[in-house]
C-alpha cells in the first residue's frame, strides 16, 4: 500500500492489487476510510466519515488531483 500523500492525520494511498480499476485514492483517518475516484473526483465508498469531513476530503483530493493522478500512472503504468 504505497502512501502517496499525508495531510495532517489523513493518509492518501493506493492498494497495489487494484490496477484494473479507474484511477482512485484511498484516504484514512483513524478508523474512518474513503475511496475517491480521481476522474472525476467523487466518492466511490465511505465508512466512518461525516458529510462535512467527506466534503473536506474531496476538496483535498481535488487540490492534489494532479499529483495523485501522476502517482497512480507512475505506479500502475
Amino acid at each position: 500500500m504505497p502512501t502517496v500523500l499525508r495531510i495532517g492525520a489523513f493518509r492518501f494511498y493506493f492498494y497495489s492489487h487494484e490496477p484494473n480499476e479507474p484511477p482512485h485514492v484511498h484516504v484514512d483517518h483513524g478508523e474512518a476510510t474513503i475511496k475517491v475516484w480521481l476522474e472525476p473526483v467523487e466518492v466511490a465508498r465511505s465508512r466512518g466519515f461525516r458529510a462535512h469531513e467527506i466534503n473536506d476530503i474531496l476538496g483535498m483530493v481535488g487540490q492534489h488531483r494532479t499529483l495523485l493522478l501522476e502517482a497512480w500512472h507512475e505506479y500502475f503504468g
